[in-house]
């Protein structure tokens, strides 16, 4: 499954309304990272055929979402957005952790697997 564009609305309605919550509610049920990236981002390509990779590696157990910082400043401003690209990682249940930075492949799968999927049964071990 291919990356997912969001929009603030897409993100009030699928992930989390941060207007009308004060508290973090995930109204996913699968595991999701959020890229917070710029089309002309150098690190931001970079990593968007990883994330692409591990969209179809991790297909049916996690989600992986793309915001356009420049297209939704509400949405980036919410999350106090500075440097891009920078990446929300969401477990099921639990706290979001944020990280900005381009990262490589293996410490995505380090974060996902050990921190995303950890509460997830079907994982392999």
């Amino acid at each position: 499954m291919p990356t997912i564009q969001l929009s603030t609305q897409d993100f009030k309605d699928s992930i989390f309304n941060y207007e009308a919550e004060a508290e973090w509610k995930y109204k996913g049920s699968l595991p999701a990272i959020i890229d917070f990236y710029a089309d002309w981002c150098g690190p931001c390509k970079m990593v968007a055929p990883i994330l692409e990779e591990l969209s179809n590696e991790y297909e049916g157990k996690l989600i992986i979402y793309k915001v356009n910082t420049e297209k939704e400043e509400e949405l980036s401003a919410a999350f106090g957005i500075q440097s891009i690209p920078t990446f929300l990682f969401i477990p099921a249940e639990g706290q979001p952790m944020m990280q900005p930075g381009a990262l490589p492949k293996n410490i995505f799968k380090q974060v996902i697997d050990e921190q995303l999927l950890v509460s997830n049964p079907s994982r392999e071990s």
